[in-house]
């Protein structure tokens, strides 16, 4: 059987916004999280993505999403690759759009908007909103700040149901 080595994760909560909120403007747009398809590789350039998403997709344990705009489907904001563990989630990858990313980036809200979406799906599976990721040293404190996530051991980290709950009504309406 083959096991793969979970990476810790990197992203950065830059704000919890409702949906995302373009950083020059203040404007916020709906969001929507669907699975990916093979049509979207075409929207998917490697040179614009520090991961390769296609190798996530190839694995059929995962699951992964792409976050758009409502008005926008076909600019994708940012993705997200999951697995269900049969009585969690674990979030393996999670990345922001190159335009998303550092000081210049276009919108807030990315990395929230798809760990509230992860943290639904939790809910929809019957997991109470769990989700565990590992989490790389530095952004530990990061995560229990912004997230409200609970350090377990090691890299690993989590996100329970009190917490799953703020950040999906945050996200999303119900």
């Amino acid at each position: 059987m083959k096991t793969t080595k979970n990476l810790p994760l990197d992203f950065e909560i830059d704000k919890l916004t409702n949906s995302i909120e373009n950083t020059s403007t203040g404007e916020v747009f709906d969001t929507v999280v669907v699975r990916l398809t093979s049509k979207d590789f075409g929207f998917i350039h490697k040179s614009e993505w520090q991961f390769d998403w296609s190798k996530e997709i190839k694995d059929k344990t995962k699951e992964v999403y792409k976050l758009t705009t409502v008005n926008n489907p076909t600019i994708i904001q940012g993705l997200l690759s999951i697995e269900d563990k049969e009585d969690h989630v674990f979030m393996h990858l999670i990345e922001s759009s190159k335009f998303n990313k550092g000081k210049d980036k276009v919108y807030f809200g990315v990395p929230g908007n798809l760990v509230a979406f992860a943290c639904k799906v939790s809910f929809d599976k019957g997991y109470q909103g769990f989700l565990a990721f590992d989490a790389k040293t530095a952004l530990i404190k990061h995560y229990q700040e912004t997230l409200h996530a609970t350090y377990f051991r090691g890299l690993r980290m989590y996100i329970e149901t009190t917490a799953a709950l703020r950040l999906i009504s945050q996200y999303f309406k119900s």
